[in-house]
């Protein structure tokens, strides 16, 4: 190849360089300038993040692309291609899986033989990401010119180091609250749909969309795993601050001595390890909504210091004298009775009035029906999916046990046996059938732990040859994990279940072997 050709294609990117472009558009510019220089049928340019191959850019493969996520242990063209300094070149009819089979644009049988290579690039000498090109010719790049494609390597290493350096600039320039909203988007937490048809569902919706129009201060109360924050998430969708984030916090996944420093924020020096000034939640949820999940842990210490920022819109970080304003929106949620709380001492009225301007209480599963079914539907698509299957169903006598089930996790409980269930009978079929069946035996529904605890531990229950230690301990262990199976990744609303204090839970848990 001529230096001509690559002059030409080179040109038109380094005048782009001077330009602010959108990242996708100087993207997309790149690629069309290399399918000119070194004609194929698809090109990719995929930024290296962490162990996965994230696509940025594609040309001649499929919209879908963008959206999936290569782990690069799981491919490997891509682990060879980012172990070589230079351009790779695959044989055409080399064995190694091609990541983008059935991706190609307009080819819907398998690439069983085709030209492929590609390039790593490299900002500030490293790693950064591939560029990647094939052909459905298997001659196709008999005569390239690897050099070339090393300089347009370059080039595009540049390209991407100037969007890069726009973007970090741009980023600067937003408030923190945006990108915190920014953030929360590009991780894929959009909100979900409240799937289901009852009349309980309905009422509920209804009475999502009434308080969502308004400003008002909602209190989102019901049993562990019905999906408080979803209906939290649905609220902000439909009120007028939409547009604006919604910041979030689990209220019993930190001590006290952390939580003032997540709610307000603290300055440099505050306390050990406040190596820098730091916007808390508020700050970061001004303009829009904060979601406090299981607000009846806060301590009554940290209650007082919220009402005044309920009450005022003031908050003062920890360490400083300095006032900030905010416009926050709060959502609250728990699974406790605060009213029963407030009588008993160990909540505020007057915080317990400022949360409850708007109750809302979301229903148990057990009271909505066949939407049991239906959020069935939702977990089984989505396990089929992450197992790679063709199809993957419920039998009669599976929809007649979720029905009959008490169901005392709710939806959370529906997910998680779904998940087990789906694997259990992935793993007994021994082979990938077309369509696997989920059977009354593989949910294995069994009485629920929990409530009266004869009926838990029926003396059928214990093998006869254990002492009385031995069969406490078993009657423990049975009532413990049950517990912190409805309750995943939450010992506080295990030890409410179970009338413990959250540190003898732990205590408990250790010395049961759990």
């Amino acid at each position: 190849m001529t230096a001509k050709p690559l002059l030409s294609a080179l040109l038109p990117l380094v005048s782009d360089l001077s330009r602010e472009l959108p990242e996708q558009e100087r993207y997309r510019r790149l690629l069309q300038a290399l399918r000119t220089l070194l004609p194929c049928d698809a090109t990719a340019l995929l930024r290296l993040e962490g162990e996965w191959l994230v696509p940025l850019a594609v040309d001649g493969l499929s919209t879908d692309t963008l959206g999936r996520r290569f782990k690069v242990s799981e491919h490997p063209r891509f682990a060879i291609l980012l172990a070589t300094p230079g351009p790779t070149r695959f044989d055409s009819d080399t064995a190694l899986p091609d990541p983008y089979d059935g991706l190609v644009e307009g080819l819907h049988e398998d690439l069983h033989v085709h030209d492929c290579l590609g390039c790593p690039l490299f900002v500030d000498e490293r790693p950064w990401g591939l560029l990647t090109l094939d052909a459905l010719d298997p001659q196709r790049f008999d005569s390239l010119d690897l050099d070339a494609l090393e300089a347009f390597a370059s080039m595009a290493a540049a390209t991407v180091t100037v969007a890069e350096r726009m973007a970090h600039l741009a980023m600067r320039a937003e408030d923190e609250h945006q990108r915190a909203e920014l953030y929360r988007q590009a991780s894929g937490q959009q909100p979900r749909e409240m799937i289901g048809q009852s009349p309980a569902l309905q009422h509920l919706r209804d009475e999502t969309r009434l308080v969502g129009s308004s400003d008002l201060t909602v209190l989102i109360t019901g049993e562990t795993g019905v999906g408080k924050e979803l209906v939290a998430q649905a609220i902000h969708q439909a009120s007028p601050r939409a547009r604006q984030p919604l910041i979030s916090l689990n209220c019993a996944a930190l001590p006290d001595t952390l939580v003032e420093s997540e709610l307000f924020g603290h300055v440099r020096g505050a306390f050990t390890g406040a190596t820098a000034d730091r916007r808390g939640k508020f700050e970061l949820a001004n303009g829009g909504t904060l979601f406090l999940d299981e607000v009846g842990e806060l301590s009554l210490s940290v209650q007082a210091k919220l009402l005044r920022v309920l009450q005022s819109g003031q908050l003062q970080r920890l360490g400083s004298d300095r006032e900030h304003h905010v416009d926050v929106r709060l959502i609250a949620a728990t699974n406790r009775d605060l009213a029963e709380e407030v009588r008993e001492g160990r909540y505020r009225a007057d915080f317990y009035h400022r949360l409850s301007v708007y109750p809302l209480l979301v229903p148990p599963l057990r009271e909505r029906g066949a939407d049991m079914l239906l959020l069935s539907g939702f977990f089984l698509e989505q396990n089929r999916s992450r197992m790679g299957l063709d199809s993957l169903r419920l039998s009669s006598d599976a929809q007649e046990a979720l029905l009959a089930y008490p169901w005392p996790g709710n939806v959370r409980e529906l997910e998680h046996l779904i998940g087990r269930a789906s694997l259990r009978a992935l793993g007994q079929q021994g082979r990938r059938a077309a369509i696997l069946t989920l059977t009354a035996a593989d949910l294995d529904l069994r009485a629920p732990l929990g409530g009266n605890p004869a009926a838990i531990a029926h003396e059928s229950d214990l093998p006869l040859e254990l002492d009385l230690r031995q069969a406490t301990d078993a009657f423990q262990r049975r009532l413990v994990q049950g517990s912190l199976e409805r309750n995943p990744h939450n010992r506080a609303a295990a030890a409410r279940e179970l009338g413990l204090d959250r540190a003898n839970l732990s205590r408990l848990a250790r010395r049961l072997g759990l």
